[in-house]
């Protein structure tokens, strides 16, 4: 028996290994009908393109492509050497070569018909998300996606039936009646957020009595913080106008405090404990277990958490949140409070400023605890040129009405 003996011949060509290739999509039924074109780089001064390739079929269905280089080269050119050897049956000698593995994909591109852009350029991003993820999306993508649509169908359906029914209520119960029963039902949710009124009090004192603003427990731990306020000077006040460091309604009653000791120490109590509510209406999300400092009483500061704020779930943990709806109720009780400083009748401007409210909220505010609104002049020094409004807490109470935003929805209706 012959024995075969090989010979390295390295590239066939210069720089040029034999190509050896692989078809993506199947197997060449017919090799010899399949036309190959070559393409080198043209930077041959580069060493890191120089050997670039790209190799290109056609059949007579569709083109194929290949290269040797970027995200579409196989991996394993870098990682192994791959040669072909060629026999000669009649010498027993076998030439090997250096070899290089084009993997050849079908090229579509020239099959396509451009597509119309203008449709897809006026959809919104939520769509173009949407026809990504049809087509590139993971399973779990495409099961969120049906899902969503799914939602969105059930929920046209239910707006239909909702409308349907609303115009079957109007028609049964009539307009009138319907904004009668919106106004009741906006005044008990205001009423929520109100400190308790008693309507059957005999005096303005009692219709929101103190201790329901201020237990004895908490009023007597105000003693501590408030004792700043007993002897200040018009200086000190005068200072702290300049930094600005308490709101204009306590900076305006301090220099008015009475010289009586007793309701002296009630006054500088209450106007303490009023522009710790104020700042404390200015925070949203709370974090600290004492927000208003260390000179803020313990139990003054479980009031103002348990009372003001709402638990909420964010990040991983549990935070207290003051909403909208609650900074309501702290400027219920801010107004509370004032009538028991100024004798029942408070400016209600200033509060407002302090409380950075829009008026027509105010005055909303104002008008559920059953307050008379009138006009008044501002006090000295504080924004005379608005129109500040006045709120007395007289008896008998006045009857409710509804707010200027229910009195709008029925002129619109």
């Amino acid at each position: 028996m012959a024995t075969a003996t090989w010979c390295y011949r390295g590239d066939p060509e210069e720089e040029q290994p034999a190509l050896l290739v692989t078809f993506s999509n199947g197997q060449l039924q017919r090799p010899d009908a399949v036309r190959f074109s070559l393409y080198r780089s043209s930077e041959v001064a580069n060493p890191r393109k120089r050997r670039r390739r790209i190799l290109v079929s056609e059949t007579e269905r569709l083109s194929y492509v290949g290269n040797n280089f970027g995200s579409g080269a196989m991996k394993c050119n870098s990682l192994c050497r791959y040669f072909l050897g060629v026999l000669n049956k009649d010498t027993g000698q076998m030439e090997v070569y250096n070899a290089e593995i084009f993997n050849m994909q079908p090229l579509l591109s020239d099959n396509v018909i451009p597509d119309d852009t203008r449709d897809y350029q006026n959809k919104s991003y939520r769509e173009k998300v949407d026809l990504c993820i049809e087509a590139f999306g993971t399973s779990k993508q495409k099961r969120a996606l049906n899902s969503r649509r799914m939602n969105a169908v059930g929920n046209d359906i239910v707006s239909t039936a909702v409308t349907k029914a609303a115009a079957d209520v109007i028609d049964a119960k009539g307009v009138t009646a319907l904004i009668q029963d919106v106004a009741q039902d906006d005044e008990q949710n205001m009423s929520i957020f109100l400190p308790p009124c008693h309507e059957d009090a005999d005096k303005p004192e009692n219709v929101y009595k103190f201790e329901d603003i201020l237990s004895p427990a908490e009023y007597e731990a105000l003693q501590g913080p408030a004792a700043a306020f007993m002897n200040i000077t018009p200086e000190e006040i005068a200072k702290k106008t300049e930094e600005k460091s308490h709101c204009s309604f306590v900076l305006e009653e301090l220099k008015f405090l009475p010289a009586d000791e007793k309701s002296r120490d009630r006054k500088a109590r209450c106007l303490w404990f009023l522009d710790i509510l104020i700042k404390f209406s200015f925070l949203k999300i709370i974090k600290k277990k004492h927000p208003m400092g260390p000179e803020c009483p313990h139990i003054i500061s479980r009031k103002l958490m348990k009372n003001f704020t709402s638990l909420t779930y964010n990040n991983g943990s549990v935070q207290n949140l003051i909403s909208a709806s609650l900074k309501t109720k702290i400027a219920a009780y801010v107004i509370a409070l004032a009538l028991h400083i100024k004798n029942f009748q408070t400016d209600l401007t200033v509060l407002q400023n302090d409380l950075k409210l829009h008026e027509s909220r105010m005055m909303d505010i104002a008008r559920a605890m059953r307050l008379k609104v009138s006009k008044a002049k501002g006090m000295p020094g504080l924004e005379n040129d608005q129109n500040h409004k006045l709120g007395t807490l007289s008896l008998p109470l006045p009857v409710q009405k509804a707010s200027g935003s229910q009195r709008k929805r029925k002129k619109m209706n």
